[in-house]
This record gives structure tokens, C-alpha cells and sequence, in this order.
């Protein structure tokens, strides 16, 4: 695996990309769930994958933007969806969780219609559906390099804004904080990171990625910052356990990254819960022997 990965280019940019991205994801993540919006991912993953497929259908009548990567198209649309989130969230006031299904499903019906244009499923859009460590190029490590280090700037810029409205958003308005625009800013850079985090994870496993490893970090954390320090941890363990499996054993690169995650959860969940059960009967014994 190391000779392999000074001698291919593509896994050093697989490798590096997985950094950046497990590095991102579970840092939102962590977000998206003490906020409860964790299918927001799920929303803006479809609509990725409509830009991706509506690219693929221009480069079909159009050869030059072939040459140019799907990612950019798939931010545009992703950034889109974002932006409509936030405004049917202002629309429906009282249900604001619809509008999540309203894109979910908007974004599936235009997505699948762009496929069918587009000839039906290729080997590309299949790489961006499920994750492929060949197909990740330069141009995608640049990329996702500039997203890491904006969304970076900003979480660093507007961590106590955002800590503050994920817990508490009536306070935080009463505080006078803007709320709707710093709930567009982070759907905003979500979106950026859905895109980012694709090429290596895949469209419908990108949400796993941001739920799973927070949900691993719950089982430890005493703390928010701790939550966020552990879920980085899991993320990136993850990712380059999965990558390095994924290589060594011909799988799919996203679907061996989720299912390292999910067997990392799984056993914390059990030493949890063990250490649970110690400590009780440790306590059993002391108050046994004071009696």
C-alpha cells in the first residue's frame, strides 16, 4: 500500500481529499445534529447529483465542458438548494422541517430526468453516486482544498454565533443575533461541503459521513468541544481505514468508508455501555463494603 501510494498519483489525491473531507464533514456534522437537521444532508446530496446530471447532459451536445469537472456545476446546484431550503424554512414558519422533502424530492424528479436525457447511468455518474478513488483528479483536490479552507475561516469566524444558535435560536434572536442570515451561511457552507465530500464518499453516502462519526463521539464526549474533537477523530479514522480497504480489497471506496464508521459506532456504543456496567458494579461494591 505505501509503494503503491508514492507510485500512483490518484491515491495520494484520494488520500489527501479523504483528510480534508473527514476532517469537514464530521465538523459540521456535529452542527447538524444538536440542530436536528440531519437529513438536510440527505436533501442536498440530490440535488448534487441533479448538477452533476445536468452536466453530463450539456457535455453531451457540448464536447468542451466535458473537459471541465461535474463538481463545479454539482456546488452550483447544491449552493441553489440551499438558498430554496432556507427560503421555504421562512415560508413555512410552523413546519419548517418541509422543506427538506420538498427539495429531497424536487431534486430526485429533476435529477432523474436529466439521467434519462443524458442517455442513462455512465461510469461517471455511477463514481459520483457510490465514491471511486481512481476517479478523483487534481482539479478535484484543488477544489475541495479552497472549500476546506473557507468553511475553515468561516466555522473559525462565527463558532460562538453558531454554538449559540444551534441550542438556543429564540435566545440567540431575543440576543440579537442575525439568525436567518447565519442560518443561511451554514446551509451554505453544508452544501460545500455535501459537494466536497462526493467525489470520495459518493452522493448517497455523504450524509453518513456527517452523522455517523458524531453519532460514535456522543457515546464520549463530556463537552461540545470534545464532541467535535472525537467526531474528527472517528471521521478521519474512517476515511483512511476505509480508503486503504477499499484499495487493498477492490470495494467500493464509499460504501467500505461507512462501514468502517459504522462498526467504529457500533463498538462505541458497546465500551460505553460496558464501561457503564463497570462502573455500576464498582459502585455496588463500594457502597456494599461501607455498610
Amino acid at each position: 500500500m505505501i509503494e503503491a501510494f508514492f507510485r500512483f498519483d490518484f491515491l495520494q489525491y484520494a488520500l489527501f481529499t479523504g483528510l480534508m473531507i473527514g476532517f469537514l464533514a464530521p465538523v459540521l456534522g456535529v452542527f447538524l445534529v444538536v440542530k436536528r437537521m440531519s437529513l438536510i444532508a440527505d436533501a442536498l446530496s440530490h440535488i448534487t447529483l441533479t448538477g452533476i446530471a445536468f452536466h453530463m447532459l450539456l457535455a453531451r451536445y457540448n464536447p468542451t465542458i466535458a473537459a471541465v469537472t461535474p463538481l463545479y456545476l454539482g456546488l452550483a446546484f447544491s449552493v441553489s438548494g440551499a438558498l430554496f431550503i432556507e427560503w421555504l424554512r421562512r415560508m413555512y414558519t410552523s413546519f419548517k422541517e418541509l422543506a427538506i422533502p420538498i427539495v429531497l424530492s424536487g431534486g430526485i424528479g429533476l435529477g432523474v430526468v436529466f439521467i434519462s436525457l443524458a442517455d442513462g447511468f455512465t461510469t461517471d455518474l455511477f463514481n459520483y453516486l457510490f465514491g471511486s478513488v481512481v476517479a478523483v483528479t487534481i482539479q478535484d483536490v484543488r477544489l475541495i482544498a479552497i472549500i476546506t479552507i473557507v468553511v475553515t475561516v468561516l466555522l473559525t469566524l462565527f463558532y460562538k454565533e453558531l454554538f449559540y444558535l444551534s441550542f438556543d435560536e429564540e435566545h440567540a434572536a431575543v440576543a440579537g443575533l442575525p439568525r436567518q442570515w447565519l442560518h443561511l451561511l451554514f446551509i451554505v457552507m453544508v452544501a460545500l461541503v455535501i459537494t466536497a465530500s462526493m467525489r470520495i464518499v459518493g452522493i448517497l453516502l455523504v450524509s453518513a459521513l456527517m452523522s455517523l462519526p458524531v453519532a460514535a463521539a456522543m457515546q464520549w464526549a463530556k463537552s461540545f468541544k470534545q464532541m467535535f474533537v472525537y467526531a474528527v477523530l472517528i471521521g478521519e479514522v474512517s476515511v483512511v481505514t476505509g480508503l486503504i480497504f477499499a484499495f487493498q480489497l477492490d470495494w467500493s471506496a464509499g460504501g467500505t468508508i461507512v462501514l468502517v464508521a459504522v462498526g467504529l459506532l457500533l463498538l462505541s456504543m458497546a465500551g460505553r455501555r460496558l464501561l457503564t456496567k463497570v462502573a455500576v458494579q464498582m459502585n455496588n461494591r463500594r457502597t456494599t463494603s461501607v455498610e
